[in-house]
């Protein structure tokens, strides 16, 4: 079982041709993302008793994502995209996160999880965020541990909070990933390759076995104990990135699990990564992203749609 743990919300999207309304969220696109790469995957998010909450519930549901929480009496969260003429999202969001009564019930609700995902808001707002770290710990002496900071600094404003929350979160992870955007963000003036290598080193030996960073169409980049990766983006005719980073997240861990990487007991064979191998992991993202791109919202792709993506030259 893989579990993910996040917001999940409706993406209002506005651009030159309407408005339209998708379910979202970083961490439930990553749980659909999972599931439609044939994982068994639960998602541990927060939703209302409204209109959206029902589209939620629906989206999960077509991609066969377990929901054992049920929904609450707060609206459901909101998140208000506005798309350049490039396709590229600004985000605006009306949301509450918080999961009253969630320490108490992780023996039971994370009982056979291997790998754990998290990551973008639900690390960084309180009280949900305390919440999901205590989760993440629960989780780290069984499962794999992902991480996404996937910044949002129009929520989180305070960058010094959030370098602080990141870090926290990387720490304990074994597989992370950011944009370059994300650790431009982060650490204003430093190369984003350079804050990766150092997000490798934190924790020590129970510190990240790869980190990862997205780069948009000068492809992904990734760094590991035994050295370095990267590979050319597919070339695709964008339709709009909402979501690209989610679906590249989801086949980064599938390529993961898939390699019989997770679990606990795997966490040394995944610290001893060869470069080749994880040139493959993040090749094998790539294209689950660039099939994202290539169609509107945060749609990613089943198994059989990436495997039909050749891969970049």
């Amino acid at each position: 079982m893989l579990t993910v743990i996040g917001e999940g919300l409706v993406d209002v999207v506005q651009s030159a041709s309407g408005i339209e309304a998708h379910v979202g969220g970083s961490p439930l696109n990553v749980a659909v993302g999972l599931a439609r790469l044939d994982h068994p995957v639960q998602f541990l998010g927060r939703y209302g008793r409204d209109a959206y909450g029902d589209a939620v519930v629906a989206h999960l549901r077509s991609s066969s994502v377990m929901m054992p929480l049920a929904p609450d009496e707060l609206p459901t969260s909101v998140a208000t995209a506005v798309l350049d003429d490039d396709g590229a999202a600004t985000y605006a969001f009306d949301l509450t996160w918080e999961l009253p009564g969630l320490v108490q019930r992780l023996p039971f609700l994370l009982q056979g999880t291997t790998l754990l995902h998290t990551g973008s808001i639900a690390t960084m707002l309180e009280p949900g965020a305390a919440e999901v770290l205590a989760a993440v710990e629960h989780a780290r002496p069984f499962a794999t541990i992902g991480f996404d900071p996937n910044c949002r600094p129009s929520i989180i404003t305070d960058v010094d909070y959030a370098r602080a929350q990141a870090e926290k979160f990387v720490a304990v992870s074994d597989v992370v990933k950011a944009s370059d955007e994300d650790l431009e963000w982060l650490y204003p003036g430093v190369d984003p390759l350079d804050s990766a290598r150092r997000w490798l080193s934190l924790g020590g030996s129970a510190g990240p076995a790869l980190v990862v960073v997205t780069r948009g169409a000068a492809g992904p980049w990734g760094v590991c104990a035994a050295g370095e990766a990267r590979v050319h983006a597919p070339s695709v005719e964008v339709a709009d990135t909402v979501g690209a980073g989610d679906s590249f997240m989801a086949a980064l861990l599938s390529g993961v699990v898939d390699r019989g990487l997770d679990g606990a007991q795997n966490r040394d064979a995944l610290h001893s990564l060869p470069a080749e191998a994880l040139a493959e992991l993040i090749s094998h993202a790539a294209r689950a992203a660039a099939v994202t791109v290539s169609r509107p919202g945060a749609n990613p792709p089943s198994r059989a749609e990436l495997n039909a993506v050749p891969p970049p030259n």
